[in-house]
């Protein structure tokens, strides 16, 4: 009773979070206070002596709206592109969710209960190292030592992680912008608008934010892939399943957008079951799913097939245009930062 409770004020807040009505208002002044808060924390590390400074370029993918707003596919995106660019990159991450907190590598045949969804995936899909740490300097320097050619960084949802010095940051919007502009948690964002980055990518068609000087901004576009895939390997094309009425489930930040893309690519769902980000499958929930033919994101795939390998991840992909990734590479050789060569030394 009280999970439930707690789930319904949840979503009353988020929901509260598109306009200044009534909830948002009457929470404006812890938001003045969460505001101090950030204010704080920036000015700690504004004059960079406080900030570890790796000795490869990093690169920050994030975000300054709560939830999910494409980040992951983003720096999927981003390390694919830097490896055909002669780049060789690795993979820093939190690890969101994983109910261990220690600095570890994560393994094409991790546990993404121990090092979390994201890595795991970023670790299979780019098979670029990744490590994870709450503190992702002490990841930067076990991926470095254990992969000494690494030649640049990439941190996952690290844009309000200030002790890593950064070279380049990227924020990420999907439709909902800024939301009604105001902080948490009268508001969605993490810290004000707009603050100081290099590029802004926005994940979804819709949606429009004021940019920062010196910052360009550029458009993607999230779409399914045409085909699912079990845990064996095997593909099922979306199309043969219009007649199934299959069975949605998604643990992730925004469920709904999930299930209005199965339904946008003609599929007409029997069920859907929303669950928290970063919802662990144990063996009680995955009997408990309704029964029939079983679709879910990637990431869920990546704790469910432990119980049902014959649920189907559907694959989502960010297109993301040409101009954002020329823009990213200005902006790299413009510090002088390269690809090593083979017989490159440098620390």
């Amino acid at each position: 009773m009280a999970g439930s409770v707690r789930s319904a004020l949840s979503r009353a807040v988020v929901n509260g979070w598109t306009r200044r009505g009534p909830l948002a208002c009457a929470l404006w002044p812890l938001s003045r206070l969460y505001g101090a808060l950030v204010a704080l924390h920036r000015a700690r590390y504004r004059s960079g002596q406080q900030r570890t400074r790796l000795p490869v370029p990093v690169i920050v993918v994030g975000n300054v709206v709560a939830g999910g707003a494409g980040k992951t596919p983003t720096t999927l995106a981003l390390v694919q592109h830097l490896q055909t660019r002669g780049w060789r990159p690795g993979i820093l991450s939190r690890g969101h969710g994983r109910a261990t907190g220690d600095c570890r590598e994560v393994l094409p045949d991790s546990d993404p209960r121990q090092v979390g969804d994201e890595p795991l995936l970023l670790r299979r899909r780019t098979g670029a190292p990744v490590f994870v740490a709450a503190r992702r300097a002490e990841a930067g320097r076990a991926l470095l030592a254990a992969h000494p050619g690494t030649d640049i960084l990439v941190c996952d949802d690290g844009l309000q992680h200030l002790p890593l010095a950064r070279d380049v940051e990227i924020c990420v919007f999907d439709a909902r912008g800024i939301g009604n502009g105001w902080l948490l948690p009268a508001g969605p964002l993490r810290e004000p608008w707009p603050r100081a980055v290099d590029l802004v990518l926005h994940t979804e068609p819709d949606g429009e934010v004021v940019l920062p000087a010196g910052a360009s901004a550029h458009r993607g576009r999230r779409a399914l892939a045409e085909h699912a895939r079990r845990a064996d390997g095997a593909r099922v094309a979306l199309a043969d399943l219009r007649d199934q009425r299959p069975v949605a489930v998604a643990g992730i930040a925004r469920p709904q957008a999930f299930f209005d893309m199965l339904r946008a690519a003609g599929l007409p769902l029997g069920a859907t079951v929303a669950l928290p980000d970063h919802a662990a499958y144990d063996e009680q929930l995955a009997a408990a799913l309704p029964p029939g033919t079983l679709l879910c994101t990637e990431k869920d795939a990546l704790k469910l097939w432990r119980h049902r390998p014959d649920a189907l991840a559907v694959l989502l992909e960010l297109e993301v245009p040409p101009a954002f990734f020329a823009a990213l590479d200005e902006r790299l050789a413009a510090r002088d930062y390269h690809p090593r060569k083979p017989a490159d030394t440098r620390p």
